[in-house]
């Protein structure tokens, strides 16, 4: 497994008091998978995503990322971990403004070292990547002078460029517009499939998590819906009914449900005809056509 999390717990205090954020958070993400993490506002996303990533500690529990248990490392240990291993995608962008659209991608490799004497052929790749996500044009312009989907193109483009094997993205496309968004996340997915990453990402989008070959759903800080199909992991399915199952629980509470009593006045409205004999029950029957007015026992 690429990302394993096991009894991982936050708990912040607030005036004073612990407020848990997560609680007994136990997953699994096999190597190239693609995974969306969803749920209300307050269930505590942001947070797992960053645990997994390794940007805090939890409070119990612990996160193995491609082998290597975070938990041991000291802060610096994990920042090179993570400039080796691990690509982001924020909600706003975080462009550096004195950067040109090239220089923003180049960041990740400067901070692990990566120009060196091939920074020509490196600079030649990151160029690449622009075009890759259509901003060959653009690649000297600096932040201010793109749109908010061009510099979440830049973010796309920066995130891959130290070829990271995990790749978080949180919020992707909360600053854009639709159809911006769609764009952007066509992006992101067709990227992820020819680098062959492992794509984690958190949504408030039902369009964008329907993509993702498995949902996780947090509510209150606990995972309520784990893999879809079967797929082997900790976390619990627990899907919402389809519309089949719900129509047909509908069918059979309404079978359980005793038939109402029906007087006069409803045989009236809908010229049903009862007939009976004194001491015996008969069926209602639909009259003809020719005699809609009720007969009713002397």
């Amino acid at each position: 497994m690429m990302i394993v999390a096991e009894g991982l717990e936050q708990t912040f205090l607030s005036a004073g008091r612990p407020l848990p954020v997560l609680k007994d958070i136990n997953l699994a993400v096999a190597a190239q998978g693609f995974v969306a993490i969803v749920g209300p506002s307050g269930s505590g996303k942001t947070t797992l995503l960053g645990l997994l990533a390794g940007l805090d500690r939890p409070s119990a529990g612990s996160v193995t990322l491609d082998g290597q248990n975070l938990n041991g490392l000291s802060e610096d240990q994990r920042a090179r971990f993570r400039a080796e291993k691990v690509g982001f995608v924020f909600q706003t962008f975080q462009l550096i403004p004195t950067r040109t659209a090239l220089e923003n991608v180049l960041v990740p490799i400067e901070l692990r070292g990566g120009m060196g004497n091939g920074a020509a052929a490196i600079e030649r790749r990151a160029a690449r990547l622009l075009e890759r996500v259509g901003l060959g044009n653009r690649t000297h312009h600096y932040p201010a002078q793109l749109s908010g989907g061009e510099q979440q193109r830049v973010a796309l483009a920066r995130a891959f460029a130290g070829e990271p094997k995990i790749l978080f993205a949180d919020e992707p496309t909360g600053n854009l517009d639709a159809e911006t968004g769609r764009a952007v996340i066509d992006l992101l997915v067709a990227l992820n499939r020819e680098t062959h990453t492992t794509l984690v990402l958190v949504t408030h989008d039902a369009e964008l998590a329907r993509r993702a070959p498995r949902v996780i759903r947090l509510a209150g800080g606990r995972i309520v819906a784990g893999p879809r199909g079967g797929e082997a992991g900790k976390d619990r399915l627990a899907r919402p009914p389809s519309r089949t199952r719900r129509a047909r629980a509908g069918a059979r509470a309404a079978a359980r449900r005793p038939a109402p009593r029906r007087g006069r006045g409803f045989f009236l409205r809908t010229g049903l005809t009862m007939r009976s004999t004194p001491g015996t029950a008969a069926p209602c029957s639909r009259s003809p056509r020719s005699a809609r007015r009720p007969e009713w026992p002397a």
